[in-house]
């Protein structure tokens, strides 16, 4: 264990990550980053205005892994895909890496016009299952308490517990049945082997692919070159640690998977330089840990009132919907280290530094 400090430590430059590829590919076209794995790239419709999408060489075809959001200009993205580059290949199945949106969104409709399987893990399906069945279930009396007792404003919380009806405009209907990805599974791509791994905190059982013989990991939003991904406390579960979970599974990684390995990411460029990346992620998470465990030393304080020690920035609606779920992600790792703890008082949930004042971060 380790004293969490809010100053960051540098980052020794020899591991930095390197970029085989300098340029991404545009509208219809696709590289081949590796023999019998190509890269495509699906716009969306926010300030991250892309999401990567894989194709790999299967025994009598091509199998696609993730499909970007269920909209216009995703399927005009696909449709000039499959006319250009990929006229005349066959797809074999559609695996999914998790059930947000960007990355399941048309995986239905794909699976529907190709007639194929789709291959996922078990919470990515029923998330989404969960999501489209009931939108607004979130809006519950209960949950909106949720965020009204951290110190949200009424009007917020009703902002925050809607974003379930977002997320039905963005998926397609999923098939009735998929193929059930666990890790430790090994799957069999044109003669290639990948171990399934699972890495939560960013999505439960969110799926990679990884290839021991070439050193290749298709890594979801586990790990991406420059941005972190989100990590969130919703209200279906208050007392969840994802961050917890995330810091381990990059652990994993560090642990289990060589230095040298090809990352092909969910957004942004492919990289070299896993471990270095993977220790920067959580150098940055110790990091806003200490900020909040310095403004909690002297008194107690709401989630909304810890928003702008980690978010100083305006925040539109949406953003501050998101920047709250993280900032209580964040506050729950430390409250299960034993730095902070939780009170009730005046209708209000507050969390302060540990009487022993003394945190030590894992």
């Amino acid at each position: 264990m380790r004293r969490i400090d809010a100053k960051m430590p540098p980052m020794p430059l020899e591991d930095a990550p390197r970029y085989p590829f300098v340029d991404a590919p545009g509208p219809g076209q696709i590289f081949e980053v590796a023999p019998g794995i190509f890269w495509a790239r699906i716009p969306l419709p926010f300030q991250l205005n892309h999401v990567n999408v894989y194709l790999i060489q299967d025994d009598e075809g091509w199998a696609i892994v993730d499909t970007g959001i269920a909209h216009d200009d995703a399927k005009a993205a696909w449709e000039a895909l499959l006319s250009g580059p990929l006229a005349g290949w066959t797809i074999t199945k559609v695996i999914i890496t998790h059930y947000h949106p960007d990355h399941i969104g048309l995986a239905g409709w794909l699976c529907e016009r190709f007639n194929v399987p789709l291959l996922t893990s078990q919470a990515s399906y029923l998330s989404c299952i969960n999501l489209a069945l009931d939108p607004g279930a979130l809006e519950a009396r209960p949950y909106r308490d949720f965020y009204v007792q951290h110190g949200l404003t009424e009007e917020m919380a009703s902002i925050v517990s809607t974003q379930g009806h977002a997320y039905q405009r963005m998926v397609a209907p999923l098939p009735l049945t998929f193929r059930r990805l666990v890790a430790g599974d090994h799957l069999l791509l044109g003669g290639r082997r990948f171990d399934v791994l699972s890495g939560d905190g960013h999505a439960p059982e969110q799926i990679m692919l990884f290839s021991p013989q070439d050193h290749i990991l298709l890594a979801a939003d586990q790990v991406i070159a420059k941005i972190t991904p989100n990590i969130s406390v919703w209200a279906i579960e208050p007392d969840g640690d994802p961050l917890g979970l995330y810091l381990r599974s990059l652990h994993a990684l560090m642990s289990s998977l060589p230095a040298d390995t090809l990352v092909l990411p969910g957004h942004q460029l492919p990289f070299i330089g896993l471990h270095h990346r993977c220790s920067e992620l959580i150098s940055h998470h110790q990091h806003r840990c200490a900020l909040i465990t310095d403004a909690c030393r002297s008194k107690f304080m709401t989630l909304a009132e810890l928003l702008p020690v980690l978010f100083p920035r305006p925040l539109d609606p949406h953003q501050r919907g998101f920047a709250f779920s993280e900032t209580h992600a964040h506050v729950n790792r430390m409250v299960a280290e034993k730095i902070l703890v939780w009170r009730y008082h005046d209708n209000l949930r507050q969390v302060a530094a540990a009487p022993t004042g003394c945190g030590q971060f894992k």
